[in-house]
C-alpha cells in the first residue's frame, strides 16, 4: 500500500489543522503544522523587534528550527527551546500573513518542508502546499467554508484564552487574512489545478476527516484519479 503525500490548502478558520490531524491519526502518517512554522519566524522576528524584510528573511534562513509531534498538536523548537504555546496569539495571527509573504522565508521555510515531506507517508496543511511546496503531492484537497462560519469556529478557539474578543473582531480579522493571501506577490492562496474543493461549511471537522479518509483510502490502494 503506497504511502501517500498529501496536500490540504485553504483559507483561515477552515479547520485545516484540525481535520489534518485527525486524517493523520487515522492513516497512521506524521502531520506537520507549515503555519505553525511560518508563525514561529514571526513570534521569533518579533522577539527580536526586526521590522526589515530582509533582516527578517536573513533571520528565517539562519532559523535554527526543529518539528516534532506532541499530544495533540506538533511542536516547534528554536535552539532546543519548545515555543509552540506562544505562536497561536492575536498578535503573532495579526503578523504572520505580512512576514509569511516575504520571499527569503518562504524559501528557507518551503525547503525545510520538502526535506520533512519527501519520504511520504505525510500530511501538511497551509495555503500554497499543493501549489507549490508539493507540487508532486499524491492528493490535494482545498479545504474552504464560508467566512461566517471560519469567524465561529476562530471565535470558539480564542475566546477562552481571550474572554474579552468579539466575534465581529474575529470575522473582520478573517477578510483581512484572506485578502492577504490571496493577493500577495509570492505563492498567493489558491487551489491548484488538480485540487479537490471541499466546502465544510455545513458538515463538522470530523466528518470532513473521514470525507478526506475516503479519498485517501482510494489513492492508497490506487484507485484514486
Amino acid at each position: 500500500m503506497k504511502k501517500l503525500a498529501i496536500a490540504i490548502d485553504g483559507p483561515a478558520g477552515a479547520g485545516k489543522s484540525s481535520v489534518s490531524k485527525l486524517l493523520a491519526k487515522a492513516l497512521g502518517y506524521t502531520y506537520l503544522d507549515t503555519g505553525a512554522m511560518y508563525r514561529a519566524v514571526t513570534y521569533e522576528a518579533m522577539k527580536k523587534g526586526l521590522t526589515d524584510k530582509g533582516e527578517i528573511a536573513h533571520m528565517a534562513e539562519g532559523l535554527n528550527m526543529e518539528v516534532a509531534p506532541g499530544e495533540g498538536s506538533m511542536h516547534v523548537l528554536i535552539d532546543g527551546e519548545d515555543i509552540t504555546a506562544c505562536l497561536r496569539t492575536p498578535e503573532v495571527s495579526a503578523r504572520v500573513s505580512e512576514i509569511a509573504a516575504i520571499g527569503g522565508v518562504r524559501t528557507a521555510m518551503v525547503t525545510l518542508q520538502r526535506k520533512i515531506a519527501c519520504k511520504g507517508g505525510i500530511i501538511l496543511d497551509g495555503r500554497d502546499i499543493g501549489t507549490v511546496v508539493l507540487p508532486d503531492a499524491d492528493l490535494k484537497i482545498f479545504l474552504t467554508a464560508s467566512v461566517k462560519k471560519r469567524a465561529e469556529r476562530r471565535f470558539e478557539e480564542f475566546r477562552s484564552k481571550y474572554p474579552d474578543i468579539m466575534l465581529d473582531e474575529v470575522e473582520k480579522e478573517i477578510e483581512t487574512r484572506d485578502w492577504k493571501d490571496s493577493h500577495r506577490e509570492v505563492s498567493p492562496l489558491r487551489p491548484a489545478e488538480d485540487a479537490v474543493l471541499v466546502d465544510n461549511s455545513d458538515i463538522t471537522l470530523e466528518e470532513t476527516a473521514q470525507l478526506l479518509m475516503g479519498m485517501a483510502e482510494k489513492k492508497e490502494n490506487g484507485n484514486g484519479k
